[in-house]
């Protein structure tokens, strides 16, 4: 059984290759990370695994890559790049790989906290432009986080926030337990929460699923936090709320484009932190990343 890793940037590629052992499947390299999604067929020529890191898979295109069985995305978020239902029919077994990089999610998502409740974004921006921004921060000790949805990323959040003086509580579709995290329902999560910090996986259940109505049951002046997927949040309703002050800001690592355009709105707006699609991006994560899409090929290849 053939593999390719069809979109290795530079530093995956070289991880990639020093984890190989001998008796590993076939694994070739293809060191291009902006490769077109029409290019799948070409690239894979013919091997039954694709290694893939961001690149989109339209159903269209996976009928032209012929021998393709497996496709091994590297992280959680597949179906913002293809659609398992329609790739399953198609015999092609779509793997995820969950877990590699909690601890480096929850990091970035705390230090969106942080950047968004001081303003040090806006702060650092204001003052190249030669001006002395100096406005009031919120002080987080004491405050109530709210996490929506509760897995490995949001675990390693509480764990962080609550050994900073921050009191946790938590909803989550199916019911949960965690040391030092009190569960709640979504309203109350909504209206006790200081700081709102997004957690779920994106799938037809979830997509849209902060609305503007659930956004208005926000506390005024809520600090957001998303290193999720953008599409679960109604960006009209996110910006407006912006705009308005309901929202006091916003840190975002996700965006419903990527790259995100320079002339979106978001880049407009003051009370935003941006952050490049770029929470799980630490070497320890990289590593936990390939030795997990490693062992998906070498499992898959002794079937």
């Amino acid at each position: 059984m053939r593999g390719v890793f069809i979109d290795a940037n530079e530093s995956l590629a070289e991880i990639f290759e020093r984890q190989r052992r001998s008796g590993d499947p076939e694994m070739r390299v293809h060191l291009d990370p902006d490769i077109k999604p029409d290019d799948w067929p070409a690239i894979l020529d013919g091997a039954e695994i694709g290694v893939v890191d961001h690149t989109a898979l339209p159903t269209e295109v996976a009928k032209q890559c012929k021998g393709l069985k497996h496709v091994v995305f590297l992280g959680t978020g597949a179906r913002s790049y293809m659609n398992p239902e329609e790739l399953a029919e198609l015999d092609i077994t779509v793997h995820l790989i969950k877990g590699y990089g909690d601890t480096a999610v929850a990091e970035a998502a705390i230090a969106l906290m942080w950047a968004s409740a001081r303003g040090i974004a806006q702060m650092d921006r204001e003052m190249r432009a030669g001006n002395w921004l100096r406005d009031d921060g919120m002080q987080l000790t004491g405050k109530t986080l709210g996490l929506i949805g509760f897995g490995g990323i949001a675990a390693e959040v509480a764990r962080i926030a609550s050994g900073s003086g921050m009191k946790v509580i938590a909803w989550n579709r199916s019911p949960k337990s965690h040391p030092g995290v009190t569960f709640v329902d979504l309203d109350t999560l909504l209206k006790e929460s200081h700081v709102v910090s997004l957690h779920l996986l994106l799938n037809d259940e979830t997509r849209g699923f902060l609305s503007r109505d659930r956004i208005a049951q926000m506390r005024p002046g809520v600090i957001f936090v998303n290193t999720a997927r953008a599409a679960i949040v109604d960006e009209a309703a996110m910006i407006d709320a912006l705009r308005s002050g309901h929202i006091r800001h916003a840190g975002l690592d996700v965006f419903n484009t990527e790259p995100l355009p320079a002339d979106h709105v978001l880049t407009t707006i003051p009370n935003v932190t941006l952050s490049a699609h770029s929470a799980f991006r630490t070497p320890e994560a990289s590593e936990n990343l390939i030795h997990a899409a490693w062992e998906h090929c070498r499992r898959v290849a002794k079937k």
